[in-house]
């Protein structure tokens, strides 16, 4: 089961979070292969976040998958969790971190 974690330093207060949960659960599925029933999302507002010195609207996110991970996935899945992020909260790409883990391979890898 894929499980993507987000948090962001952005007030969730007001903001209609079905359509991130929405399209997160279809990218991660379409993107890493598996069901759309066997991905689980968390996302979390308003935590402290400071990247590159200032508290301008950023994002953290670890996703665990049980196999599925290679390197074009890990950019896939980067480029359209930050897609979302900028859309729907309007957080900048380049202050979005994904950490990617894949159980199965047991090895953990980071990109910016």
């Amino acid at each position: 089961m894929p499980c993507l974690d987000i948090s962001t330093n952005v007030s969730l207060d007001g903001v209609n979070v079905d359509p991130i949960f929405s399209e997160a659960t279809k990218a991660v599925a379409a993107i890493i292969g598996k069901p759309e029933s066997y991905v689980m999302v968390l996302l979390k507002g308003s935590v402290a976040i400071s990247f590159g010195g200032n508290k301008e609207p950023a994002a953290f996110a670890e996703i665990v998958s049980m196999g599925g991970i290679n390197s074009e996935v890990k950019k896939k899945l980067i480029a359209e969790i930050g897609t979302i992020l900028q859309a729907k909260l309007s957080i900048p790409t380049s202050r979005f971190f994904l950490k990617v883990y894949d159980t199965t391979a047991g090895r953990k890898t980071s990109k910016l």
